[in-house]
This record gives structure tokens, C-alpha cells and sequence, in this order.
């Protein structure tokens, strides 16, 4: 057993031997991207394994230990049944924030491959992460690398995602800053497409602009939204570090299968910031092929500056461009703006389609704020000046503000406010109105950034809501937690409750869960933890 304990799969022995020893789970489903989905559901409904009465501590716990090198901010994706030499793998991919990205075999620990996105041009040029320091922000520390949760094409077999770096110059002593898109290969972890260097220019009056121009600068915009793919296209939002520099939100999209830059959208061209947060959560797509993304505090202006709302644009096939076909903004824009009290904080979740409604396309967004808004996307309001009676549903400050994104599963949406309990909200399918009061709630009380809660289930059995407590980060633990989903009163586990064999590593702020084939998978410093069945 001493041997077992050793290399890349650190784990205690115990725990080893029973991960190594289990039987297989078969395969069920894939999370390729944030979330799970591109409507940002967070729910995985095909869970066989998982059940309100065996994730209890005395039959679930920690499993293994996935080692890497730098903090993991971006969600783990995993693709079950992929062929790597001839045998099937149930994979595990993990980027982190030291530009490496991993590729592990759950089922063994295998590290199946590893890429290092830093590699060296010689002897003249020294490649590394953007620091904490270089951005004069310590929102993200110690480096920043890649924060955006990649995006994987289970079709092509193609995973996309930002690295962020620095390249100094040993002869000149000058240091330069880069944004590069990569399409890596997942059976090999090598780039099947040459990688591309971010650059944009785009007409505009606003802060930073020259000549009437808008150059996009790779030190100051911050690339923590989650990747989105869609129709071909790679879609990509930014915002900054912590407010500064003179930024704007960037949305582009790129061609899979070349990486061309297909289209850019600048979201307050003639003004100031109107960052895409999220808390790293990605612009959302629906089955029309509509994409939606709520942006933070910026100008507005309601003709070409959109800080504070959430949009709706279709890409545009031809002319490098996105449409704007439609938005929301709050009534309270102004005052959202100067308190720095980001609309766009949260993430936004599309609600499954329900033909036969008055609104068959509906949407929830929460920021700082913590107002819950129910959002017609086939209508979505635009702004009307003293109150938000133009869209379906708004419910003021029922929630601590979101910093990331709800869940939704089984007509019951999931929230995880800062400063507040976890709570549920029942959705009616017939009156398409959410409860105005929270329908259960977890008896904790979680602090800043609150937690992206996900949803695993049976269909609509056994549903189980997971989170990470990560309002510890900067030197604290993490912790797994897992309710009943039926009732957030009743807590089913946390991995505090046996710390010798289950505690988290170290807490990374903004962290996701991942759930899949029996197993739950979290993010921290320098790690990835799985949990299953004992």
C-alpha cells in the first residue's frame, strides 16, 4: 500500500486502495462545459449512483487527490468513455491558473497527459503567468493564467480555452502580455490548430480610446467568463482586475475550425467598464442560438452604451460582428452603477423552454443587489425608468447578492447569496412566476462570495444539491457540502463532518462542483479532490 500513496494520485492509503479496488461506474454523462450546459442549468438529471440516502459520511467521502501545479478557479470537465490509445478512459480535465492543463483517469489516477502552456522560445524569451502584482489586483493570487472555464466540443474532441501570460525578454528587459486562445486536442493535450494571439480594435469614444478607436489590452482585461461553444464558434466575454485600467466587456467569437476571429462586440463603446463578471460564470445560448450575458457596472445609455443589463445577441455570420437584439436593464441602473453594485455579478440561467406559455423563453439573472429577476427573452423589457414592471417577475432583494451563478432543476431554482443561507425558490410552470420567499433554506450561513450551488438527480428523483464553501479562501479549507433538494434544511454530508479523511484542500474563491458517474469533483489550491461511495 505504501507505494499507492506516491506520485500524482495523493491520497490517503485507505482511501487508495478503495478507489482502486471499486467496481466501474458506467459511463452516463459529460460535463464539457460550465455548468453542464449551455442554458447554465448546473444540473446533471442522469445520476444513478448518488442518493439522498447513501451520501451520508458513513458511505461517502474523499476517494482520491488529483495533484497539479496552481490554484484551480476554473471548473473540472469530464468526458466518460474517451479512447486514448486503444483503451477507454472516463477523463478528468483540470486547467489551472499556472497555464497546465490535465487530463486524469478517475478510475485509476492515471495522469494521462499534461500540458504546460508555458513553454520556452528559446533561450531570449522567459514565458510565465500573469501575476497578482502585475494587474495591481489581488482579486485572483498568486498568478493568473487560465481563469475561464475551458470549453470542450465532445464532437471534434476539442477543448478551447484563454491562457493568460507574460513574455520577458532577457536582452531588451521588456515584458509583454498576452491573451492566447488554444484549441488542444483531448486524447493528446496537443494544440490541433496553430494557438492565437487575442487582439481587437473597434470603434469607440470611450475611456482609452485613441483617434476614436478601442484597442484591447491583454494586461488589463480579465478573461474569468466560462467558454461557451456554439454553432461552430467559439464564444469568449471579458471584463478587468478589480475595476481597473481603462476596460470595457469584450465579447468575441471564433471560428472552431480555424480559430479565426469570426465576430466582436464592445458593450460601452463611447463609454466606461461594463465588465462581463460572473463570477465565472460564461454567457448562456438557447436552442435558437441566441446568446446572453449580463454585464456589471458601466455606462449606460441606451443606444450603444450597456453597462448593467443583460443582453441578447445573435452572432453574425457575416461582417466580424454580434447584433444586439435585445435587453434588459433595472430601473436603478444609475444608482447600481455608482455603488458599484455590478447587475452582472451573477450569472445568467435560461429556463428549460415550455412551448404552450405566455412565455415559452424565460430567464433569471441576479447580481450584487441580490433582486431576483425573471426575464422574457423573447421580450425582454429594455429599461423603464421608476420600477422593472415590464418584465415577467421581479422579486427586490430576496437573496444575498450572486456572485456566480443559480441552479435549476425540477421547477425549483437554487441560489447561493453572499452573507446569506442557501435557498431554494419554487418555480410555477403555469403562472411562470417564481415563489416571492425562499421555499427551504440551508440552516448555514455562508459569507462573501456565498456559493454556485449544482444539482444532481435521478430524473426527478434524488435530487441533491452540492456546493462548495469557499468564504474561507485565502488560507482556509474548502468545504463539500451536499442538501436534500426537496428541503435545504436537511443537510445529507459535508466534509467536515470526518475532517481526517475528507477535508478540501485549501479554498479557491468562486469554485464549481462538478458531478458525475458517482463521483463529485473540487477545486483548490494546487488540487482536485474526488468524492464517491466508500
Amino acid at each position: 500500500m505504501k507505494n499507492m500513496c506516491s506520485g500524482v494520485l495523493r491520497c490517503g492509503c485507505l482511501a487508495a486502495w478503495l478507489f482502486l479496488s471499486s467496481t466501474v461506474v458506467m459511463a452516463q454523462v459529460a460535463v464539457p462545459t460550465y455548468h453542464n450546459d449551455n442554458y447554465r442549468s448546473g444540473s446533471n438529471s442522469q445520476e444513478t449512483v448518488l442518493t439522498v440516502s447513501n451520501v451520508r459520511t458513513q458511505s461517502f467521502g474523499k476517494r482520491a487527490t488529483f495533484a497539479v501545479q496552481g490554484f484551480v478557479y476554473a471548473q473540472p470537465l469530464y468526458v466518460p468513455g474517451l479512447t486514448i490509445g486503444g483503451t477507454s478512459h472516463n477523463v478528468l480535465f483540470i486547467a489551472t491558473e499556472h497555464d497546465q492543463v490535465y487530463a486524469f483517469d478517475v478510475t485509476s489516477g492515471q495522469q494521462l497527459w499534461h500540458t504546460n502552456l508555458l513553454a520556452s522560445l528559446g533561450f531570449r524569451y522567459v514565458i510565465s503567468p500573469v501575476s497578482s502584482g502585475d494587474v495591481n489586483c489581488g482579486d485572483m493570487v498568486p498568478e493568473i493564467g487560465i481563469s475561464g472555464t475551458p470549453a470542450i466540443d465532445a464532437t471534434s474532441g476539442t477543448m478551447y480555452l484563454v491562457a493568460k501570460t507574460k513574455q520577458y525578454d532577457t536582452v531588451t528587459h521588456i515584458t509583454s502580455f498576452y491573451q492566447t486562445l488554444h484549441a488542444l486536442d483531448i486524447k493528446t493535450g496537443q494544440d490541433k490548430l496553430a494557438p492565437v494571439r487575442i487582439t481587437a480594435t473597434s470603434p469607440g469614444n470611450g475611456t482609452g480610446s485613441v483617434g476614436g478607436i478601442l484597442t484591447f489590452d491583454p494586461l488589463v482585461e480579465g478573461q474569468r467568463s466560462a467558454l461557451l461553444v456554439l454553432r461552430g464558434q467559439v464564444v469568449i466575454a471579458w471584463a478587468s482586475h478589480c475595476d481597473l485600467g481603462s476596460y470595457h466587456g469584450y465579447v468575441m467569437s471564433f471560428s472552431e475550425s480555424n480559430l479565426a476571429r469570426t465576430g466582436l462586440y464592445v458593450d460601452t463603446p463611447n463609454g466606461y467598464e461594463g465588465g462581463f463578471w460572473g463570477g465565472g460564470a460564461g454567457p448562456a445560448a438557447d436552442s435558437g442560438g441566441s446568446i446572453y450575458a449580463a454585464t456589471g457596472n458601466g455606462h449606460f445609455d441606451a443606444g450603444t452604451d450597456f453597462g448593467d443589463s443583460v443582453l441578447r445577441l445573435a452572432w453574425l455570420s457575416a461582417g466580424g460582428s454580434f447584433s444586439l437584439r435585445d435587453y434588459f436593464t433595472p430601473w436603478n441602473q444609475h444608482t447600481l452603477d455608482q455603488n458599484d453594485s455590478d447587475f452582472g455579478s451573477g450569472g445568467a440561467l435560461l429556463l428549460p423552454d415550455q412551448p404552450g406559455t405566455p412565455y415559452p423563453h424565460l430567464l433569471i439573472q441576479v447580481g450584487k443587489e441580490g433582486t431576483i429577476d425573471l426575464v422574457n427573452r423573447d421580450n425582454m423589457g429594455h429599461f423603464h425608468a421608476g420600477n422593472d414592471s415590464q418584465i415577467v417577475q421581479t422579486i427586490p432583494y430576496a437573496i444575498g447578492g450572486i456572485w456566480g451563478a443559480p441552479a435549476f432543476w425540477n421547477n425549483t431554482a437554487y441560489f447561493g447569496g453572499s452573507n446569506d443561507h442557501l435557498r431554494a425558490f419554487a418555480f410555477d410552470p403555469h403562472a411562470q412566476q417564481l415563489s416571492t420567499g425562499s421555499t427551504s433554506a440551508s440552516p448555514e450561513y455562508f459569507n462573501f462570495p456565498g456559493s454556485t450551488p449544482s444539482v444532481s438527480s435521478n430524473g426527478t428523483n434524488n435530487g441533491i444539491v452540492w456546493i462548495i464553501e469557499n468564504d474561507t479562501y485565502g488560507g482556509g479549507n474548502a468545504v463539500l457540502r451536499a442538501y436534500d433538494a426537496t428541503n435545504l434544511g436537511t443537510e445529507l454530508y459535508n466534509s467536515e463532518q470526518n475532517p481526517n479523511r475528507d477535508r478540501v484542500g485549501l479554498a479557491v474563491k468562486f469554485t464549481v462542483p462538478t458531478i458525475a458517474d458517482g463521483s463529485v469533483y473540487v477545486g483548490a489550491e494546487n488540487q482536485v479532490v474526488k468524492y464517491g461511495l466508500l
